[in-house]
């Protein structure tokens, strides 16, 4: 038990480092902006991803130290080593399930308790050349070119302030005469330890 709570408080360390310093996100065009939203075009990029049961704070938790294993070492490389992947933001979480209407993600997340989180990895990885994850629990994704509409927000990410944003995304879209494919996704960019006003967050929705 000691021994896991020294491993816990040194990957929670490392993960505060890593966060602190510039990391990478993923790259995208601008094809429209009003803020505080946009309609943003993102290229292909490959996820490391796990799926949680819990409530959304609960399921991050357990999600975000699951993954954050993987780039830290808990993997294979080809030669039987294992590699460090450097830390990307976001880190998004997005409810599992059919889409249900983009007003009520608190809705599924009550009804389903499934969340699926993932990071993305690094420009110049392929998914034969990433590291195998040691986790099972922990897979690799390739993720197609694909358009998604954002709106940022400070603050904590708590069950009314998701709602509220989802349902100002969701309006905005419809004002753009566009319409959702997924479910929304909920990205935040800074470590715990960052004050709550200075956080970025997003809710982020693919559309057609």
């Amino acid at each position: 038990m000691q021994m896991t709570r020294r491993w816990l408080a040194g990957l929670a360390l490392a993960l505060v480092t890593e966060l602190a310093m510039a990391v990478t996100e993923p790259a995208f065009a601008v094809v429209r902006a009003e803020a505080p939203f946009e309609l943003r075009d993102y290229p292909g990029f490959i996820v490391a991803e796990t799926w949680v049961e819990g409530s959304f704070d609960a399921a991050g938790r357990v999600g975000f130290r699951r993954i954050a294993g993987y780039i830290f070492g808990a993997n294979t490389t080809a030669d039987g080593a294992s590699a460090k992947i450097a830390m990307t933001a976001p880190v998004t979480m997005e409810p599992a399930g059919e889409k249900i209407p983009m007003t009520a993600p608190v809705t599924m997340e009550a009804e389903q308790g499934r969340w699926r989180m993932h990071f993305v990895m690094p420009a110049g990885y392929t998914l034969a050349t990433l590291p195998t994850p040691k986790d099972s629990r922990v897979s690799l994704r390739q993720v197609p070119a694909h358009r998604m509409a954002a709106v940022r927000f400070s603050g904590l990410t708590t069950n009314s302030s998701m709602t509220e944003q989802t349902a100002a995304l969701d309006a905005w879209i419809g004002r753009q005469g566009l319409h959702a494919k997924a479910a929304a996704r909920v990205a935040r960019y800074n470590d715990p330890f960052t004050l709550p006003w200075n956080r970025r967050n997003e809710i982020l929705i693919e559309v057609q």
